[in-house]
């Protein structure tokens, strides 16, 4: 299929508008493919049919571009604004995707009771009363309502519940509820436990501590020891939960939003922070189809996330960002347009913050590995590698071998495994390269896949069905050439070569035997396994490799002089102070050392001024 528009792009570009606003690619069917918006709506367009230097998901987007209308907007934020809007109404293929198909939770306080319950809430809001939140997940709502249970003992039970109860339930006995279902407490000291419990949500804290000393303090005037102790509790629990809830000191409104990418899948991992309380955190996993880089990315995704259909949080004051986002002033505005307040974007911090921040992106690695390795994704992006590689069945087993060295020095291979369930680490191999010309990768990978498959040939392991080799035609031709000397029949060897760009997306796959070349879109699950291989394989290879480095470096030269064990060789660092003076002493200066003869001393000298 041929790359060039079939829409006429350049007798529309001669009339657009280089005022900001929005623009609408529209296919044959005049659906909406993409919804962008754009500083000088003119010079952004033409950007999309330019003769190179694009990628291969704008590529497949022009292709399909039948009509393109735009709204002309008096601001950059208002096309902004626009644009989320758009998004939302049309759900262009071509925009990110951020599904959630379930709704937020609440928390929700009912109004027309004598004495009004707490419960978790999530769908439409037809019941009278009040709804607190949206919170993150379901568990940050439980782990709210425990609290309220714990501290204020207001009641969570169902109204059906409620009313027919003769006497007190178990929660009553343990200290979770006051028992107001037969009346062990007045309507008037509920209330102010109530009260106190949206001051909790609110993350009022402190407003409930004196509050609740100043009535401790009264009771104990008044001799009611034993009230005054059941306040004292309360407050015990209060600051307890306080210590553990708060931020650093910090006691605003912050979100913390870390992106990580690995072979196709992104996880965003938010953690929110609301009146200087940690409401919890989740993981969202969008599909992004035109962004590439991660200031891209993150641009398009807090646009989306605060901006568009899915945005029910309120807007905290900051955002704690892993990446600084593309055009973040113009964000900063529009958020601030939409929160009626001053909303800043941060990315560079020091001390506490920057320990959130860090936490953050460790959970977005981890949730990319966990979707990286969940056997149901796996078995798709198989599926998908079986079909575009033509094989006669899903590849049960893939090995991927990678080089790795420092100009030369201390050349190390890898072996990764692959099975239907993902990484086989317990098959991983490394290879310590040796005998061949520094820098000479070719030879290193002739080596290790020699080592590899003489010893596969004799029954010491499995066979692949498919053997991938990062690198191109060179390194593919290395692996045909060992295979075939070693009569190893039956596995499928395939190269992938980082593109012009060296951009995850672009590579080139080259397919053994033939050495034809075969492209995968950007967003193939096919091509997303191989990255995935790939980039496992590079990782254990630098690893073995600095490990290897280290131990070099970090080596003796007396470890190689015989008759110097650990002990003399001790003694000998002891007596002298280091390396360099051992080398500058004299054969009797040797001698002088506890337990090295004559002998040993003319050895070690000779042998330390030969080298």
């Amino acid at each position: 299929m041929s790359d060039q528009p079939v829409f006429d792009y350049a007798s529309f570009l001669k009339h657009a508008s280089v005022r900001p606003g929005v623009y609408r690619m529209l296919d044959a069917d005049g659906v909406t493919l993409y919804v962008g918006k754009a500083k000088n709506l003119k010079k952004r367009l033409a950007s999309y049919f330019r003769g190179t230097g694009l990628n291969n998901k704008t590529l497949a987007l022009v292709r399909r571009i039948h009509q393109i209308e735009t709204t002309i907007t008096n601001s950059e934020t208002e096309a902004l604004l626009l644009e989320q809007n758009l998004i939302k109404d049309k759900r262009p293929p071509y925009n990110i995707v951020l599904r959630d198909d379930k709704s937020y939770p609440y928390i929700f306080l009912s109004s027309k009771d004598t004495y009004p319950r707490f419960a978790l809430h999530r769908g439409a809001k037809k019941q009278a009363g009040h709804y607190y939140g949206p919170f993150p997940s379901a568990g940050s709502v439980r782990e709210s309502l425990a609290v309220l249970q714990k501290v204020f003992q207001v009641r969570q039970c169902e109204d059906s519940y409620f009313r027919n109860r003769t006497r007190p339930c178990l929660q009553y006995q343990i200290k979770r509820c006051s028992a107001p279902c037969v009346n062990l407490i007045t309507p008037e000291v509920y209330a102010q436990s109530v009260r106190h419990s949206e001051l909790f949500i609110d993350g009022h804290n402190d407003q409930i501590t004196q509050e609740l000393g100043k009535q401790m303090e009264r009771l104990a005037n008044e001799m009611k020891y034993e009230e005054a102790s059941t306040i004292r509790d309360q407050i015990r629990d209060l600051r307890l939960i306080q210590e553990r809830q708060y931020v650093s000191g910090e006691k605003g409104d912050v979100d913390v939003i870390a992106m990580s990418e690995t072979a196709g899948v992104v996880c965003v991992h938010l953690i929110f922070i609301r009146g200087g309380r940690l409401l919890g955190s989740r993981n969202y996993y969008p599909k992004f189809t035109m962004e590439s880089s991660p200031e891209e990315c993150l641009y398009a995704f807090i646009a989306r996330f605060y901006l568009g259909e899915s945005g029910q949080f309120a807007l905290p004051k900051e955002l704690i960002c892993s990446h600084e986002p593309v055009e973040r002033e113009q964000l900063e505005e529009a958020l601030s347009f939409i929160g009626k307040s001053k909303i800043t974007i941060s990315h560079k911090l020091r001390g506490h913050r920057q320990k959130w921040l860090e936490l953050a992106q460790t959970n977005a690695e981890q949730g990319v590995f966990t979707k990286l390795n969940s056997s149901q994704n796996m078995q798709k992006r198989l599926s998908a590698l079986q079909q575009a590689l033509g094989l006669e069945k899903l590849p049960a087993r893939l090995e991927c071998f990678d080089i790795s060295h420092s100009s030369g020095e201390a050349t190390v291979a890898s072996c990764v495994v692959f099975d239907e369930n993902g990484p086989l680490k317990s098959d991983y191999r490394r290879f310590n390269i040796e005998g061949v010309t520094a820098g000479d990768d070719y030879a290193a990978m002739a080596q290790a896949l020699r080592r590899r498959y003489a010893r596969l040939q004799k029954g010491e392991g499995k066979l692949p069905e498919l053997l991938i080799i990062d690198g191109g035609k060179g390194q593919l031709q290395q692996a045909e050439t060992v295979l075939a000397e070693l009569n190893v029949q039956g596995v499928r060897m395939l190269g992938i070569a980082k593109g012009i760009s060296r951009k995850a997306g672009q590579e080139t796959l080259i397919l053994g035997g033939s050495h034809q070349e075969l492209v995968l879109l950007a967003e193939s699950p096919a091509l997303h396994v191989l990255q995935h291989i790939r980039d496992e394989a590079h990782r254990f290879a630098i690893t073995a490799h600095r490990q290897r480095r280290g131990k070099v470096r970090n080596s003796s030269m007396l470890d190689s002089i015989p008759g110097v064990g650990p002990k003399k060789r001790k003694g000998l660092l002891h007596h002298f102070g280091g390396q360099q003076e051992i080398r500058r002493a004299a054969i009797t200066d040797l001698q002088r050392v506890p337990g090295i003869s004559k002998q040993l001393a003319e050895t070690i000298y000779q042998y330390l001024h030969n080298s």
